[in-house]
Parts: structure tokens; sequence; C-alpha cells
């Protein structure tokens, strides 16, 4: 099944490591493992105004994965690396629900 892009006005006041998190969540629900190239994919392909590079719109900058990540590693949100696979830690997972939860409100379909 094909992920559609959300609308930019969702998502473009949200910091871009809510948007990881966010990615990862819907990965890890889908049963698949969240290697770095899904990730990227799964980012662009939801929010491709965030993760595009700005004179290529049309492709993925996977750059911009590459220190939120290590933030989000930092603070105890996700676990993993790039060379292997990410997932969430609990309060990673609480973060990421709490953005389904304000995403809903503002009446988004996720697939």
């Amino acid at each position: 099944m094909k992920r559609k892009s959300l609308d930019e006005e969702i998502y473009k006041d949200r910091a871009i490591n809510d948007l990881i998190l966010f990615a990862i969540y819907l990965l890890n629900e889908k049963k698949e493992k969240c290697t770095f190239e899904k990730l990227v994919k799964e980012c662009f392909t939801l929010f491709p105004k965030t993760f595009s590079f700005s004179k290529y719109p049309k492709w993925p900058d996977s750059r911009k994965l590459d220190r939120p990540l290590r933030t989000l590693r930092k603070r105890k949100l996700i676990t993993g690396n790039p060379k292997a696979s990410f997932s969430l830690t609990k309060s990673g997972k609480k973060l990421a629900e709490e953005m389904i939860k304000a995403f809903r409100q503002r009446k988004l379909k996720f697939e």
C-alpha cells in the first residue's frame, strides 16, 4: 500500500526530530524493520518538503536525518544505528503517540 504525503500545513511547524519519531513509529506498527534506507523513504514520502534537497525537491536528502537521529539516540528516545535498524524506546513511543493524537485532531489520515 502506497502512503501519501501529509499536507505541509500540518507538519511544517513540527520539529524534524518529531517527524522522524513519527516515521519510525509507523514503520514499527507495520511490523517492518526500520532500516536507515526505509526510514529515509518513509520520512520523504510522508514529509517531502522537510526531507528533500532544496534544489531538487523530488529527491530525498538522507543527510537531514543524520544529526537528528544522533540527538534522538542521545535523548534516549530511539535505539539502533544506521547499519542495523532503529526502534523507539518507551518514551519515544509515547511522544510519537502524542503526535498522532495531535495530527488526528486535525483530521489527518495516515494511510
